[in-house]
């Protein structure tokens, strides 16, 4: 059986979690209110952030790409923050138009990290990684689940 690159699959992850956003606040616009769209975009945020710097970044760091590494690190946590945000909005039972800006918000921060990531970060993810690795890492993302309580290292919101 031929196993997609990882680059794909990574790809693939990040149109479904924009797909889920976009979803959400397109039904707050016809003023369907059900979360579950977001919350499930922002689950696999969450867990694709989790196997990105537990899995994937490491090997690249190695391999001579820190700097670029330390960038989408800085970016995941200001997504991660920019979760946040939207958990305590959802909890406080926020009006429409702030909960859509802030989908709008999160949206373009994913834009901006997407458009370095998947250029930069993935193409190396096919060629840096070996065979070990690269299974491990499809073995995550077909079955694994992010441990309960991980938070990514550089968000700076602080959440009980």
């Amino acid at each position: 059986m031929q196993t997609m690159a990882l680059s794909e699959v990574l790809e693939r992850e990040h149109r479904d979690i924009d797909g889920g956003i976009e979803e959400y606040s397109a039904g707050l616009t016809h003023g369907d209110t059900d979360t579950t769209p977001l919350l499930r975009a922002m689950n696999g945020l969450r867990r694709h952030i989790y196997l990105e710097e537990e899995f994937l970044f490491p090997h690249l760091k190695n391999a001579g790409l820190a700097m670029p590494i330390f960038v989408m690190m800085r970016e995941h946590g200001e997504l991660w923050d920019a979760m946040e945000t939207l958990d305590t909005l959802l909890a406080d039972n926020t009006d429409t138009g702030t909960l859509q800006s802030a989908c709008r918000e999160l949206l373009a921060k994913l834009d901006n990290h997407n458009s370095k990531e998947e250029p930069i970060i993935y193409p190396q993810a096919d060629t840096v990684l070996d065979d070990a690795a690269t299974e491990k890492l499809h073995d995550y993302l077909n079955t694994g689940r992010m441990p309960h309580g991980w938070r990514c290292e550089k968000a700076t919101s602080v959440t009980a």
